[in-house]
């Protein structure tokens, strides 16, 4: 029951900060949401680990270092699909295709449920497909780019969670602070990269000859508070698994477009048709009989 809450309130976390970070991507790059994130959330989780600890081991940072790389490519990935949109659609398109990687390595590492837990897994699943594809007349379609970005996004998040189960069940938070330290690395040695090759280019000049406003500026506190948030859901990703299945948790965590489309209908006013809702309800079905499971 309490793997069953937290997956959930994980999956309403993600897509919380998936929203906030597909929002800071409309105004500064992906790259550089991503880059800001990840040292916001490492601050997070420093000031998180004395309390709440962890045992520093080769592989725990070994494996919060593999995770950091494949989540640094897939959040990169994930917000410069959501910046395309439509949310709605491509966040669950990610979503499925994340959880199917990891429940898939699951079942191949021997998990075994019980029959009313795999009815529960097949519910949350379809629940998904149906929040995330909207076949009515009329419905924004999302581009071939922007789909493949998300299906590439969902595989690499997979590996992500089969990679943070895999981490000592002694090692506490310290996977999550490697991982969001490679991931800045990373990502604010992309954007110092792609800044020096920028200014060995001539700039184009706004149509009143002044040089085009630049900078971190528009969309930075919105990529500090997002990558906040992030860190938060991956903490409690982290307990789900250590109490939890990965198979239960991956699919718990693949119901995060909840989030997103909740805030995108609210903020961005982005219609949730009624097929949406029906998965939405789905969910919620699916959560409980897993809880009971």
């Amino acid at each position: 029951m309490l793997a069953v809450l937290i997956g959930l309130a994980g999956a309403l976390i993600f897509g919380s900060a998936d929203f906030i970070g597909g929002i800071a991507s409309k105004r500064i790059s992906s790259v550089r949401v991503t880059a800001v994130g990840g040292l916001s959330g490492l601050a997070v989780l420093l000031l998180a680990l004395p309390a709440i600890g962890g045992t520093w081991s080769s592989k725990a940072v070994l494996l919060g270092a593999i995770s950091g790389v494949s989540g640094s490519l897939a959040i990169v990935l994930l917000y410069a699909c959501l910046a395309i949109g439509p949310m709605s659609i491509l966040s669950p398109v990610t979503a499925v295709v994340s959880a199917l990687v990891p429940a898939l390595a699951g079942v191949l590492r021997g998990e075994r449920l019980n029959g009313i837990a795999y009815v529960a897994l097949a519910l949350a699943l379809v629940a998904v497909v149906l929040v995330g594809f909207v076949p009515e007349k009329g419905a924004v379609r999302p581009s071939l780019k922007a789909l493949g970005m998300a299906v590439a996004s969902g595989a690499l998040i997979g590996f992500f969670l089969i990679v943070i189960d895999l981490t000592p069940a002694d090692s506490g938070l310290v996977p999550l602070v490697v991982n969001r330290t490679v991931n800045a690395s990373i990502m604010f040695s992309v954007v110092l990269i792609a800044g020096l090759l920028s200014r060995s280019r001539p700039r184009e000049r706004s149509a009143g000859g002044r040089l085009p406003a630049a900078g971190w500026r528009p969309g930075l506190w919105l990529a500090i508070a997002g990558g906040a948030v992030d860190a938060t859901a991956n903490a409690l990703l982290l307990l789900g698994l250590r109490i939890g299945d990965l198979t239960v948790q991956s699919v718990l965590t693949a119901l995060y477009p909840a989030g997103t489309i909740i805030l995108a209908a609210v903020v961005l006013k982005e219609r949730i048709a009624p097929v949406q809702i029906v998965g939405l309800v789905l969910a919620l079905v699916a959560a409980a009989m897993l809880a009971i499971a």
